[in-house]
């Protein structure tokens, strides 16, 4: 155990994807109710796994997400660009975490610092040059080991930006699909 990470079960992990592909295909979801104005409350629901639920998964979780009262919220919830940075701070801790445990580097402490900017003006169709999403994102890790030198936490945070599922999402392209479902065809 390094890092809080079973070593033993993180190899038998890659050596069945590594023999079966067909597991690193895992899908997660949520269902999300808005409850009027900026002020929405999701649930989790089963992760799948190559298409099969994950017996392993039995709760469910519950997010909530507002806006600031400056912004037309009611300030009642993190809101969704601090989630998107909960995100990759919950990914680069989990891939930090378990890179550096199949590398033998133990980490005395690992935290971030996350920013995110939007210029509301592409939002508020204001200007039309102004994309509505995140202008960038800023991330100052500060990680401690007692048995890697500077060097060595420099390239594993390399390779966590490299690895980081959460990272190459918000840095690449994804295809985003959106459907309306009605109750009734008109």
């Amino acid at each position: 155990m390094i890092n809080g990470v079973d070593t033993e079960a993180l190899r038998q992990t890659v050596d069945a994807v590594r023999d079966k592909p067909e597991l690193a295909r895992v899908t997660f979801g949520i269902q999300s109710e808005w409850s009027g104005g900026a002020h929405q409350q999701a649930t989790t629901t089963a992760p799948l796994q190559n298409g099969e639920v994950m017996a392993s998964r039995t709760a469910k979780f519950v997010f909530e997400s507002d806006e600031p009262t400056a912004l037309l919220g009611t300030d009642k919830a993190a809101n969704p660009g601090e989630y998107i940075l909960q995100a990759l701070a919950g990914c680069y801790a989990v891939t930090y975490a378990s890179l550096a445990a199949t590398q033998g580097i133990e980490l005395s402490s690992l935290a971030f610092e996350l920013q995110i900017d939007f210029d509301l003006q592409g939002f508020l169709g204001l200007d039309e040059s102004v994309r509505p999403g995140a202008q960038e994102i800023r991330v100052d890790v500060r990680a401690q080991s007692p048995n890697a030198t500077t060097k060595q936490l420099q390239e594993l945070t390399e390779l966590v930006q490299q690895r980081s599922p959460i990272r190459d999402t918000l840095a690449n392209p994804v295809k985003v699909t959106t459907s309306l479902v009605t109750d009734d065809a008109r």
